[in-house]
Parts: C-alpha cells; structure tokens; sequence
C-alpha cells in the first residue's frame, strides 16, 4: 500500500514536472512581452519630440518660425589680445541666426580686419578677427564689430597690456608667481600642526571650526569671483548663474561620495586586520579563562574604533587639501587672466598680501589630524600641502595662456563644492565627537539625544572659532584687493 502511494506520487511528480516547466516558459514570454511594452510606451515622447523638432528644421517649420518675427542678432566677444603692431578679438555667435561679420573699428574708428576662419558664423560658432594696429600700452581701448544687420557689438579695456606668450621666460614667471601664492604659504601654514597638537580639547574644536570658517570664506569668494567672471565675460546663451549652481552641487555631492567610500574602505581594511589579529589572539587564549578572552575582546575593539577615527581624520585633511587645490586652481586661472587681460599688476605688496591669506589654507589641512592617534609622517604632510598648493601654478599657466571664460566658472564651482563638503565632514566629525574627553569617542556616547545634539552648536569655542575664521579671511583678502 505504501509503495502504490510512493509510485502514485512519483507519479504525479513526473506529470507535474512538464507542466511547471510549460509554465515557466509562459511567464517568461509574458514578462519579455511586458518589458517590451514598457519600452514602447517609454519611446512614445521621444519619438513625438523627435517628429517635432525634425518639422521645426524642415523649410515648412522655417517659414512658420519666420512669419512669426525675425530674432536680433548677438555676439559675445570673449578676450581681446594686444600682440605686435595688431589686435586680436575672439568673438562668439550667441544668438539664435547665423550672421556676418561687416567691418570691424578700434576707438569707434574703422579697421582693415582678416577674420578666420570667416565672415560667417553659425549659432555658438567662434571667429578670430586680426585688426593690424599701431597700440600704446597703458592706453583704452573699445573694440567693435558691425555686422551685416548694422548693429555693432564693443568690448572696452582700461590699459593695453602686451599679451603673454608661452616662452621659457613667461612660464617661468608665472611659476614662479604661482609657487609664492600657492605652494609656499600652505607649507608655512602646515607649521602649526606641533602647536595645534598640544591643545586641549575645547581649544581644539575652536581651530577645528576655525578651520571651517575659513573654508567657508573660501567657498563663499570662489562663488562670488565664479559670478563677477560669469556677468562680465559669459554669454547669456551658457546661462552662467544656473551652471555654476549645478557645477557647485554635483561637486559638493559627488566628492561627499568619495569620502565617505575611502572612510569605509579605510575602515574596513582596519576591522579586517583586527579581526586576523583577534582570531589568532583568540586561538591562543584559549585555555585561558572567558574573563581574560573578553577584555582582550574589548581592548581589541577599542584599538579598532580608535584606528578607524584616525583614518576618517586623515581621509577630511585629505578633502581639504583636494579642495583647497581646486580653489587654488581656480584663483590661478583668475590671476592669470587677470595678467592676460591686463588687470594685475604683481608687486611685493599684492604678493604679500596673498601670502598671509593663503597660509591659512595650511592650518585647515592639518587641525583634523592634530589629534589623530596614528603617526604623521613628514612626507604625507608635504604631499597634502603640494595637493593644495601647486594647482595654482597650473591655474595660472592655463590662465594666462589659454584662457576660457567658462572653463574658469566651472574649475571655480568645482572648488566651492569641494570646500562645502569638507566643511560639512569637519561639522559632522565635531557634531559627533565633540563630548569626548579624551579626544576619542567611544561606542557607548555616539548614541546622543536631539536635546544633547542641539547644545553642540552652542558650544561657545565651536561659534568663536567659526566667526574668527571668516574675519582672519576676510580681513587677509582685503591685503590681496589692494
């Protein structure tokens, strides 16, 4: 009797087997039918904003578009170029037609004038017009160009400069520049760090958001900077406000990614090596009394939190001098412009002045690590400060060779979003360690009440420290204006 019901359920077993299997294929033909449906419908918009814009390029939307009213014409000259007995205008089509270029004048005089690569332009399209011309240096000028409409389109510069030319004695200057606005006032600023070292706890968060506020300053005037040169020397057309903003988030967003990856990276090799340590220590142990085992348990995961706080502390001075280059980068595209165009004149007051701002840059690089269990070796700490400094060597040089409105707005942001998110790590590290009285945070006291968290913005070294920041800043930027 039981073996009839075995066979009966091998039985049903065999018939059932072909028929899950029939039904397996069926949903499996329903599911590619239903995610090629999906896709269909997904297409549906594209295809219709396709047809659209095909219509709208074809001779009938072209003649729609022109029965409805005829568009001005517009161009942004970006750089005027004072060279040998000639001045050279680089000029962008940023309206929405294409134009030609009539004739172009120097002092509301006309010029005989070659453009390349021709007279006419497309939509976003860029031409060289060479106007071979006797200039005075130190003298305005107001450059025009008339186009085939009649309207004529003037850039104006305050003081002839001779350009700078990419020779062996120019870049050699301009590093030379670089080096003392950028490298060396971060190294002498890396020189707090045996200072910063023997502070107390509370005299440390105060340079922790110290350090902060100069950031934040940082941050601040890079925007601010990103914005004049948008105004100034971005066409409308590239919408110059909005791409800084975007430039600005996606930065700040993507180098947060970035850190918190090498936090857990560096934390994970850590708990793998302690555990390796652990395992052996345990193996070893283990004849020896539970009691004994467990605090050498505890001793071990102490040791593990205490490295793994060390390496967060690293990876934030690491951001900052990642972020303090990209600022320097920025700001030596500007002085370097700056140069091209004629705006700056360097002098032993201009240059001292960017170093005392500057050697702030080097205190915020090494506050996070002062406190940091491992050893700081000295060739880590000259790498981080070279990270900060050198970009504005090669800001300057890009500046001041090859100079792009955009491209300066965009390393700028780039700039101002790394320093927002390095704040942002110091104020969180602060916000979550900042009850410790031994300058490490157990496990126990990261579990903080809302009440607890609120009373660390009011920490009074937290709030000086943060406001004595920005006045060091603002007050060395006043030295860099003059």
């Amino acid at each position: 009797m039981v073996d009839i019901n075995k066979t009966d359920k091998g039985g049903e077993e065999t018939i059932d087997k072909p028929q899950q299997h029939y039904h397996l294929i069926i949903e499996k033909i329903k599911e590619q039918l239903l995610n090629k449906k999906m896709i269909l419908i997904a297409l549906i918009p594209i295809i219709v904003l396709g047809g659209m814009i095909v219509f709208l390029f074809n001779p009938a939307g072209q003649l729609l578009l022109q029965n409805s009213g005829n568009s001005l014409p517009e161009i942004t000259i970006e750089r005027i170029e004072f060279q040998d007995a000639k001045i050279v205008a680089f000029l962008r089509n940023t309206g929405s037609k294409d134009i030609a270029i009539a004739q172009a004048d120097i002092n509301d005089r006309i010029q005989p004038a070659a453009i390349e690569p021709g007279k006419t332009l497309s939509r976003l399209a860029i031409a060289k017009v060479i106007i071979p011309f006797s200039w005075n240096p130190g003298e305005p000028y107001e450059i025009g160009i008339t186009t085939s409409d009649g309207i004529r389109f003037h850039k104006s510069i305050e003081a002839a400069v001779l350009t700078p030319t990419p020779n062996l004695e120019q870049v050699s200057f301009f590093a030379i520049i670089g080096t003392l606005v950028g490298v060396v006032p971060v190294m002498i600023g890396l020189l707090w760090f045996p200072f910063i070292k023997r502070l107390s706890t509370n005299k440390y968060i105060f340079f922790l958001s110290l350090t902060a506020g100069l950031l934040l300053f940082l941050g601040i005037d890079a925007l601010v900077e990103a914005s004049k040169i948008a105004a100034q020397d971005v066409a409308g057309v590239f919408n110059g406000q909005m791409l800084i903003a975007m430039v600005t988030i996606v930065a700040f967003l993507a180098l947060l990614y970035i850190s918190e990856k090498l936090v857990e990276r560096a934390a994970t090799t850590t708990s793998s090596v302690k555990s390796l340590k652990l395992l052996e220590s345990s193996s070893s142990l283990a004849s020896a009394a539970d009691s004994r085992f467990e605090e050498e348990e505890r001793k071990q995961h102490e040791l593990q939190h205490r490295k793994r706080l060390s390496s967060s502390l690293f990876t934030i001075a690491f951001m900052i001098a990642i972020g303090i280059g990209l600022h320097n980068l920025g700001e030596g595209l500007a002085i370097g412009a700056a140069v091209l165009l004629g705006n700056v004149a360097f002098g032993t007051f201009l240059i001292v002045g960017f170093t005392l701002h500057n050697t702030t840059e080097g205190l915020a690089i090494v506050a996070p690590i002062a406190k940091s269990n491992s050893k700081v070796r000295l060739r880590r700490l000259m790498m981080m400060g070279v990270i900060a400094g050198a970009p504005a060597i090669a800001g300057m040089w890009i500046g001041g060779f090859l100079y792009s409105p955009i491209a300066t707005i965009i390393f700028l942001s780039v700039g101002a979003g790394a320093i927002f998110q390095v704040i942002y790590c110091i104020m969180s590290w602060i916000l979550n360690n900042s009850n410790d009285k031994n300058d490490i945070v157990n496990d126990d006291s990261n579990i903080k009440n809302r009440k607890g968290r609120k009373n660390v913005w009011l920490n009074p070294p937290l709030i000086a420290g943060f406001i004595v920041g920005m006045i060091i800043m603002y007050i060395t930027s006043l030295m860099v204006s003059s």
